[in-house]
């Protein structure tokens, strides 16, 4: 069972006079977001002077400010346990490398065995779990591999959320092509929006779509007319990167939605569209200190590549 949290009780200074009572509280209380004081302040948990008001309300000095924190709300969420490698771990992140066929928080027809379940399983409390994305800042699609950062504290959250949002936060990813792109590098730039028709899928929509950046290079090119291929995103849209390569005709492969599904000839099954998260570069959300995390490939990437090189003749661009 989940003890509440102790009250807080501020009175307001001269030269914090006259500020709103929602940004006031985000000023003295740090470790809670804005929308979590919000919450607070509309149901009644936060008195002025001992009756409740606002958010937009106008504190005036001297006034005496009591919060207080309700026993966090049950989630739908029970914990699971899940197996992910860890990278890092502290008071406020979390930094995992998530396997590929693994949904990162609940969705339709998958209401259980999520990263979501696993990371509270892992912690004993994360912020987000009334949303049910205990610490997602980001996520991954189920099929892709890699690296995921999650915050472990509500001061933590909101920065790496600001962070992403300010595009601050550096992303690598690796990846097999179907078929590769004639030049070595490039940059794509093109609106992402839903699909017209086929709701489950993305697309480049140069109306009403959201501004996207890719950037890609060629590592290695092969005689099956396959490639192996290095990605940094410069936005994150859903599907970015597997929609911006389907529209060069280079579909990630094994990405049967988007067209890129192997053909027997190359001798290995592929299940799920090769993309790995395998970078990720930040600023640590409270201390600020510069933090960078690798992981390798994952082994059905590897043993690909691997027949690739050995099989045919592997031309360096």
């Amino acid at each position: 069972m989940q003890k509440s949290l102790p009250s807080f009780s501020f009175t307001v200074s001269p030269d914090q006079a006259g500020a709103r009572l929602d940004m006031y509280l985000t000023l003295q209380l740090a470790q809670f977001s804005r929308s979590s004081l919000g919450k607070l302040i509309h149901g009644g948990q936060v008195l002025v002077d001992g009756r409740p008001n606002k958010a937009g309300y106008r504190v005036r000095c001297g006034e005496r400010i009591r919060v207080s924190i309700p026993p966090q709300a049950s989630s739908e969420l029970i914990p699971e346990k899940i197996e992910f490698a860890i990278l890092h771990e502290d008071e406020d992140i979390l930094v995992l490398v998530k396997p590929p066929g693994l949904v990162v928080h609940p969705a339709a027809g998958h209401r259980s065995g999520t990263l979501a379940h696993g990371l509270l399983y892992h912690c004993d409390a994360l912020p987000g779990v009334e949303e049910q994305r205990p610490g997602i800042v980001h996520r991954l699609d189920k099929d892709t591999s890699g690296i995921m950062l999650v915050a472990k504290s509500d001061a933590a959250l909101r920065q790496l959320t600001d962070d992403f949002r300010n595009r601050s936060i550096s992303k690598t990813y690796h990846a097999l092509l179907l078929r590769c792109p004639p030049a070595t590098t490039g940059r794509i730039a093109a609106p992402i929006g839903r699909h017209p028709v086929k709701r489950k899928k993305m697309a480049v929509r140069h109306t009403g779509g959201r501004y996207a950046a890719t950037r890609y290079r060629v590592l290695e090119r092969f005689d099956s007319g396959m490639c192996f291929v290095e990605l940094d995103l410069e936005t994150g849209r859903t599907h970015q990167i597997r929609v911006h390569m389907a529209s060069l005709g280079c579909p990630v492969a094994g990405d049967f939605l988007y067209g890129g599904r192997v053909p027997d000839s190359i001798g290995i099954p592929v299940s799920r569209q090769l993309l790995h998260a395998s970078a990720l570069s930040f600023a640590h959300p409270v201390t600020r200190e510069p933090m960078a995390f690798s992981a390798p490939l994952w082994p059905d990437m590897e043993l690909l590549l691997d027949r690739l090189r050995r099989n045919m003749v592997a031309e360096k661009p």
